[in-house]
C-alpha cells in the first residue's frame, strides 16, 4: 500500500482545527435541539468519524440512525449521477427532528437525493450538517444548515474521508496529488 505522504499535496484542515470546529457545531447544534427529540442520521461511511466525535459534543442526548449510500465507485473521483440506498433507516422519521450529518457536499448531487427521499417520511423538520462543503463544484441547489469547513475543487482524504476506501483513519483533511497518486492492484 502506498504511503499517504508519496501522493498527498497538502493539509487542509489539521486535527485541532477540526477538533475545535467539531465541538462549536456541538455547540451549536446542542442550542438549536435544546428543548427538541433529535434523530441524528449518518451517512456512511465517510461521515462516520464526524458522526462519532459531533455527538461526543452534545449537551444533549439524540438517537442515532444511519443509511449508506452509493453515487461513487471504487477508484471514481466523480459522482456517477445514480444514487443507490445500500442500507436504509430502521427508525420512522415521521413527526420527529432529522439532522442528516455528511462528510462533504460537491456536486449535492447525493445529498439532493436523500434529502428529497427523506421529505416524504414527513419529519417534523429536516436539517443538514456537512464536515466539508465544496461550494464551487455545486451542480444541484441544497441547503446546508451547519458547516463544518469550505474546501477548494480538491480531491481530499482522511477523517473519515476515503480515496479507494483507504486512508480513512488520518486525523486531518488532506488534499490529494492525483499525478502521483497510484490506484491498489
Amino acid at each position: 500500500m502506498q504511503d499517504y505522504h508519496e501522493f498527498m499535496d497538502e493539509v487542509l484542515v489539521d486535527e485541532q482545527t477540526i477538533a475545535r470546529r467539531v465541538a462549536e457545531l456541538g455547540e451549536q447544534i446542542s442550542r438549536d435541539y435544546a428543548d427538541k427529540d433529535l434523530l441524528i442520521v449518518c451517512l456512511l461511511r465517510g461521515a462516520i468519524t464526524f458522526t462519532a466525535d459531533l455527538t461526543r459534543r452534545l449537551t444533549i442526548v439524540p438517537e442515532l440512525d444511519c443509511m449508506s449510500l452509493s453515487s461513487y465507485g471504487v477508484g471514481h473521483y466523480a459522482s456517477s449521477g445514480n444514487v443507490r440506498v445500500n442500507l436504509d433507516l430502521r427508525t420512522n422519521i415521521e413527526g420527529r427532528h432529522v439532522l442528516l450529518v455528511e462528510d462533504i457536499v460537491d456536486s449535492g448531487r447525493t445529498l439532493a437525493h436523500v434529502l428529497e427521499m427523506l421529505r416524504t417520511r414527513n419529519p417534523a423538520s429536516l436539517r443538514v450538517c456537512v464536515l466539508l462543503d465544496k461550494k464551487e463544484r455545486r451542480e444541484v441547489p441544497v441547503q446546508v444548515d451547519y458547516v463544518g469547513f469550505d474546501v477548494p475543487d480538491k480531491y481530499v482524504f482522511g477523517y473519515g474521508i476515503d480515496i479507494d476506501e483507504r486512508y480513512r483513519h488520518l486525523p486531518f483533511i488532506a488534499s490529494v496529488d492525483l499525478s502521483k497518486y497510484k490506484r491498489p492492484e
